[in-house]
Formats: C-alpha cells, structure tokens, sequence
C-alpha cells in the first residue's frame, strides 16, 4: 500500500535567480532535495514525500523553473543548465541549510548531477534516475549529434524540439491528450511493443504524437494524475519546459571546463530496464567505476520503463531510504 501521497504536504515559494520557485515540503531531518524531469512537476515525487518524511528526512520537490508555479523568464538562454544548477543551491540556503543531498529524475537526473559535480559543498550526496551520468565531453555539438540520429526518413525527438513554436504547436492545442500519449509511450505497461515504430522518433513531416499509444493509461497514472499534469502546463504553456532541450548547445560550451570531470560524492543510480535513456546510455553506467568513484549501488529494475518512481514507487522508495541511511554514519 503506498503512503498517502497529501497528508501534511507544504507548500511554499523560496527566491531565486529564477525570480522564484515553488516547492512542496513534507518532513523533518536532514535535506532531500527532489528534482523533476521532462514533461512533470513537484507532483511526480508524491509517492517519494510521505516515504522519506516517514524515514526522518526532510523531502523537498520543487516545480523547476519554467513548471507550475515557478517563474517562467522568458529568454531561452534563461534554461541553460548553469542556472538549474544555482536555483537549486538558492533553494538549500533559502531553506536555512548548509547543504542537501539531492535527487534527479530524467532532465532532473542531470540537474542534480550537475549540481553535485559544480558544488560538493552544498549537495554531499547524489541519487540518479533514469538518466545515468555522463561527464561534460567534448566532441561534436550535441544537436549535430542528435541530427545524425534520425537519418533521412525520422528525426530524434530531441532535434524536434529545438525550433522555438514547433513542438508547442503541437502539444498545445491538446494538452491532456498529448501528455497521456507521451506517458504511455515511455511506460512499461503501455509502451509500443518490440518492431514498431520508436515514439522516440518523428516521421519526416509529422507529429511526435503519431507513434504514441492511443486511449490507454499506464497503471502509475489515474484519471486524476493526469488532470493535475494537464492543468499545470494548460496554466503555463510547455516552453518552459521545452527551453531546456534548446540548451544543450550552450551547456556543452558552459561545462567544457570540466570535461571527464567525474562526480565524487557519494551516489546511487536507479534505472528502469525497458527505458531507452539507460539503454542507450549503458555505456555511461558501464563507466561509473571511473565517473562515479563514490557510487553505493547502480539497480536496473525489470520490466520498468521511464516513469521510475511512478512506475514502482514502492521499490524506489527502499532503495531510496536504504540508501540515505548509508550517508548518515
């Protein structure tokens, strides 16, 4: 039976250089800090608040700037991976601490690895999910890495969504329809089966949602859940959201300086095995004896898609706990 996902849950916003960030609460002990990915909200972690509160910590989930009710600039620069990272060390001192441990899903995941990497002082521990770490690298651009993906008959997701309006396009005029696609898309229970085309991908001259699964949920997502996810970004609009993916240029010239640099704080990495982001990063955990010198464990959930503390929060949240209580000794 899962925790009761809104008994004794805070809200309140904090100052930043976002302007300000809203961030739901529920706890006391030392600093969690929870960060959401692509497309979600503070609300993906409302199984993970009540378990870690429960086991003495202080859960913290933030909407990350351009989400819910935190403030939305307006530049597509303002998304650059550089100030992610300096909202979340605003929000540990906006909270009166020193310093936090901190947990990522999907962008989170990089958000908070980031984080680690540019400031040890304040975040002491790292938890990933879904997306494994990979250090700053060199190489190629990444949207001209991305632009090879595709070849000439599809184009990588990611590619898509870089040209500002494009993909709002799209995603707007159908906002709850849209969400529950792309969930789908990427959840174990709903996701396209093995031989058809990879929702990951658009046909030249479509839509993304054209390869999503149609008029079915995953078995994380309730009727209500995916209210609450369509009226958040019905309220602010998804380019927020979007500017993220139209920085990974600037953020590949920003952390050039720390190429190969790897994270040395303790870390955890929890991964879904049917996920395309472990999957085709599994060269990045094949490398974490290097990259992640402090890692405690690296779990790779059976028959687990994207969605990860969603999908089996219950699991999520033992590795979770078990692993915090490492970090109190």
């Amino acid at each position: 039976m899962h925790p009761e996902p809104t008994a004794e849950l805070r809200h309140r916003t904090v100052e930043a250089p976002a302007g300000r960030l809203h961030l739901v609460e529920q706890g006391t002990g030392p600093l969690v800090l929870l960060v959401h990915g692509f497309p979600e909200s503070w609300y993906s972690w409302r199984r993970q608040l009540p378990a870690l509160a429960a086991a003495g910590y202080w859960a913290v989930a933030i909407d990350v700037r351009g989400y819910g009710r935190s403030s939305r600039p307006t530049a597509t620069e303002a998304y650059r991976m550089l100030d992610l990272v300096e909202d979340n060390v605003a929000v540990v001192r906006a909270l009166g601490e020193e310093n936090a441990v901190v947990v990522g899903h999907d962008w989170g995941s990089s958000i908070a690895a980031v984080s680690a990497l540019l400031h040890p002082e304040v975040f002491r521990a790292v938890g990933l999910l879904s997306v494994p770490y990979a250090p700053p690298g060199g190489g190629p651009r990444p949207t001209d890495i991305f632009d090879r993906i595709g070849g000439p008959e599809q184009e990588f997701y990611v590619s898509y969504f870089q040209e500002p309006g494009r993909a709002e396009a799209e995603i707007e005029p159908d906002v709850r329809g849209w969400l529950a696609g792309f969930y789908a898309a990427l959840s174990a229970d709903t996701m396209p089966a093995h031989g058809e085309p990879d929702p990951h991908f658009v046909a030249r001259d479509g839509r993304l949602r054209d390869r999503f699964p149609t008029g079915v949920l995953p078995a994380w997502l309730s009727e209500d859940d995916l209210d609450f996810y369509a009226g958040e970004f019905e309220r602010t609009g998804i380019t927020g959201a979007l500017n993220r993916y139209r920085n990974m240029d600037r953020d590949w010239e920003d952390l050039a300086p720390h190429r190969g640099a790897p994270i040395k704080q303790p870390s955890l990495f929890i991964g879904g095995a049917l996920d395309a982001s472990t999957t085709w990063m599994s060269d990045a955990v094949d490398a974490y004896p290097t990259t992640l010198p402090a890692l405690s464990a690296s779990h790779l959930l059976d028959d687990c898609g994207h969605w990860i503390q969603q999908e089996r929060p219950d699991e999520v949240n033992r590795l979770l706990t078990g692993w915090l209580a490492t970090l109190q000794g």
